[in-house]
């Protein structure tokens, strides 16, 4: 009976370190030349380089301060991107960042430590034409690209009704007057109306003669 104990434990064990084994061996492997770009007081740009022939589904990026004081753990799957964005950091303050690949059967072993320091507030940043190969850049200017097109538009719709409605008040202002003055030239005045003329041109005579004063004398 001790004896099919062990035999039994045995196949465990070595079925159990055949599946790690097996696993250990597809996961992908870690991110190489991973850098940061575009430091400013308050975010960074992390990028790095996937080796070729790896199915990579996605990404684990942990971001420390030096000091050790706080972590944050950022990851991503379903994407192909090989850039992330660090928001809310410090400024004048020394990072830690290392990045993970995400294949189908697990995390690959994490990158190289690469340390960085953030800028002051009021130090200049650095122009965008150094910028124009990184992903983030790229979509903060299609996005303002976009934006402007779409006020553009906005504006232009905004004139065109403008014009509309004031092209119809100016038209009915004109209905409007036009009425009014054919309105005025179908009434008289009524001195015309109340004394009727003659066919001839005069004015018609009264029908009734003046009466001629009577004056009695009584003599006495």
């Amino acid at each position: 009976m001790a004896r099919l104990f062990l035999l039994l434990n045995s196949v465990a064990l070595l079925l159990f370190g055949t599946d790690m084994f097996l696993v250990g061996a597809n996961r992908p492997p870690a991110p190489v030349n991973v850098s940061v770009m575009n430091l400013r007081a308050d975010s960074a740009t992390v990028s790095w380089e996937v080796p070729e022939g790896d199915v990579i589904i996605g990404f684990s990026i942990l971001q420390q301060r030096q000091d050790g004081h706080m972590q944050r753990f950022i990851r991503e799957v379903n994407t192909t991107s090989r850039a992330c964005v660090l928001w809310d950091l410090e400024e004048e303050t020394d990072y830690i960042v290392q990045v993970q690949s995400i294949g189908l059967y697990g995390e690959s072993q994490a990158s190289k430590r690469v340390h960085f320091r953030t800028l002051k507030k009021s130090d200049r940043f650095p122009s965008n034409s150094s910028n124009q190969d990184d992903p983030t850049v790229q979509g903060l200017d299609k996005s303002r690209n976009l934006q402007t097109g779409e006020m553009i538009i906005i504006v232009v719709v905004l004139l065109m009704w403008a014009a509309v409605i004031a092209l119809f008040c100016r038209q009915y202002d004109i209905i409007k007057d036009n009425d009014n003055s054919n309105s005025k030239e179908k009434v008289k005045p009524s001195s015309e109306r109340s004394t009727p003329e003659h066919h001839s041109g005069g004015l018609l005579r009264s029908k009734f003669h003046q009466s001629v004063p009577s004056i009695n004398i009584i003599e006495v």
